[in-house]
């Protein structure tokens, strides 16, 4: 089978600012129960995705382009690139920010423990 990716534009993503747009590559069906996500994400400049929890899943980004502030379970900020993978384990929390003056393009999927 072949399609096109959903795109879906969301305001304010877990308490972020601004818009981000993603772009769901494999569906919630299509993963059969093992996660929720799998797309690729874009952060405008000035947008973010708010600091969150995973509870019961895993997510682990995968920076293409751009650059970013991540900011890890223990509230630490880490600047990002292209190449950079960051992972949130179960339980812990992060959040990500794009503070550049270019698009912030990364990876994500979010999968069962």
């Amino acid at each position: 089978m072949v399609r096109k990716t959903n795109t879906q534009i969301v305001k304010e993503l877990r308490g972020g600012k601004g818009e981000v747009e993603i772009q769901h590559i494999v569906s919630k069906e299509e993963l059969n129960g093992h996660g929720t996500m799998y797309a690729m994400v874009r952060l405008k400049p000035g947008c973010s995705i708010g600091y969150h929890q995973h509870v019961g899943n895993t997510e682990p980004y995968f920076i293409l382009e751009g650059k970013g502030t991540f900011v890890d379970n223990d509230g630490s900020r880490t600047e990002v690139g292209p190449g950079d993978v960051c992972y949130i384990e179960v339980g812990q929390s992060h959040a990500m920010e794009n503070n550049s003056d270019q698009d912030l393009v990364m990876m994500a999927l979010v999968y069962n423990a």
